[in-house]
């Protein structure tokens, strides 16, 4: 049928293939009779793959071994390969999915920002000030806000969540991590200071001044995305994060001038941050209204 297997191994609780092939219907024909699950239409898929050059992980859940290792869930899974072409290929997965995907994309890069060349990239909503409510839930209170965009954009956009030159923080979200963990990840350009120290130590401990984060977020399905992300790598070093802000109104006495002020606007600025909130989310005004009551924002 055409298939070759190129290589074969157990890692942990997967046993992996790598397969080639040289006709779509012969690679699909062989994947049913190895007992996976692949729809007609996707052999379409498979041959502009096979065009391309591309080969085929296969993996499968070994339960024997995931029994010995103890794992109740399943691991990730990590490939690294090299290749000229900066793209994920997501048309396999919308051929065989149930509705539409969501997927985050991590970037490790050396120069800058990771942007789509194939389709629109925008910037999630940010810096905009929330009713206090949303931080017991702040969860439910982003997935709404990202439905709504996504329904905004017909499904057509991918959403720069983040973007961050590591080599600084105002403040950090997090500690940098460690260049032992970027060479895992795959970021092998990270600088390896070793004097005085030995490797292992060395790379536990520095930090990298050459590395650039993007985070990416995208929900996509195969009418809306019928082409496969393809990325470039930008000089673009500017720092973006979505940023919601909470002010908290002062609960104390407030005597001076500035205090009244700041007691008779509450009232606009609460109505306010009620009205960004439905905008955003597409929840009602008058729900959002009661949350902030429940919470002792607005007076009855």
């Amino acid at each position: 049928m055409g298939v070759s297997i190129e290589a074969q191994y157990t890692v942990g609780e997967y046993d992996i293939l790598i397969l080639s092939a040289t006709q779509s219907s012969g690679l699909a024909e062989w994947l049913n009779e190895n007992g996976y699950t692949v729809p007609t239409n996707t052999v379409p898929v498979i041959a502009s793959y096979i065009r391309q050059g591309m080969k085929f992980f296969v993996a499968r859940v070994n339960l024997q071994e995931q029994a010995k290792l103890g794992y109740q869930y399943l691991r990730p899974i990590q490939v690294n390969f090299e290749t000229t072409k900066f793209m994920l290929p997501i048309r396999l997965g919308t051929v065989n999915a149930d509705g539409p995907q969501d997927m985050i994309i991590l970037m490790l890069t050396e120069k800058g920002r990771v942007e789509p060349t194939n389709y629109r990239s925008t910037r999630i909503p940010s810096n905009i000030e929330l009713p206090v409510f949303t931080r017991s839930n702040f969860g439910k209170v982003y997935r709404a806000i990202f439905d709504e965009q996504v329904k905004r954009d017909d499904m057509r956009a991918v959403y720069l969540e983040y973007a961050w030159d590591t080599g600084w923080c105002d403040p950090c979200a997090a500690n940098p991590l460690p260049n032992d963990k970027l060479l895992s990840l795959g970021a092998f350009w990270v600088s390896q200071p070793t004097s005085g120290r030995s490797p292992a130590t060395a790379l536990s401990t520095a930090r990298a001044t050459n590395l650039f984060i993007t985070r990416l977020h995208v929900r996509y399905d195969a009418e809306h995305f019928p082409e496969d992300l393809m990325f470039q790598e930008t000089a673009d070093r500017t720092t973006f994060q979505g940023r919601y802000i909470l002010r908290h109104p002062f609960s104390g006495r407030a005597s001076c001038a500035a205090g009244e002020r700041s007691r008779r606007s509450l009232g606009e600025r609460l109505e306010r941050e009620a009205a960004t909130l439905s905008n955003l989310t597409g929840w009602g005004l008058a729900e959002i209204q009661q949350l902030m009551i429940l919470n002792g924002e607005f007076a009855k």
